[in-house]
């Protein structure tokens, strides 16, 4: 197994980690949650630029790493909306787009068609990720105001947008796969 594929099985393992630190109460588990989050977040990044930067670049990996992505951005907003730092429906929206994707990975892959991440699904994920940091920071170091929740609604609802536009853009592209005319 590669370097890239290790570090998305990493970024997988280190999950549940970030969910109990963020959901046990104990003294600076927010920031040992950002902290795992963060590590997480930088292996996505740096198992792509590897994979793609010395030729690693494997069905494994194009089937992982965004199932990976998925699978920590899904487990962050899912917890932070429980703790009341999210916006339950922008959250929805995200998971919506979730499921669609993967949905039509499943019925390409039936054709014999891997779908790659492509850059608006990138810039969707980075985005998020940042949008998820950013609300963590906000609410270890402010008082969950009316100012602070309007920064976070703000992130969240952007992460939407940009997770709806994503999300269109790979139906467009293999709309020919689940086109229920054909």
């Amino acid at each position: 197994m590669n370097l890239p594929n290790k570090l998305t099985i990493m970024r997988v393992a280190l999950i549940p980690l970030y969910v109990a630190a963020l959901m046990i109460n104990f003294k600076g588990h927010a920031g040992v949650a950002l902290t795992i989050f963060v590590i997480a977040s930088i292996t996505d990044w740096l198992d792509g630029r590897l994979a793609r930067k010395r030729g690693l670049v494997t069905n494994f990996g194009k089937f992982l790493d965004p199932l990976a992505d998925k699978m920590l951005v899904m487990a962050a907003l899912v917890c932070m909306t429980s703790l009341g730092w999210c916006d339950p429906a922008a959250v929805i929206i995200i998971l919506a787009r979730e499921f669609t994707v993967s949905g039509l990975r499943l019925v390409t892959a039936g054709e014999g068609v891997v779908v790659a991440a492509g850059i608006w699904g990138k810039v969707k994920t980075a985005f998020t990720m940042f949008a998820i940091i950013g609300i963590m920071l906000l609410e270890m170091f402010f008082d969950h105001t009316g100012t602070i929740f309007l920064a976070e609604e703000i992130l969240v609802w952007i992460s939407a947008v940009l997770t709806i536009i994503s999300g269109g853009i790979y139906l467009k592209q293999y709309w020919s796969y689940i086109d229920p005319t054909k």
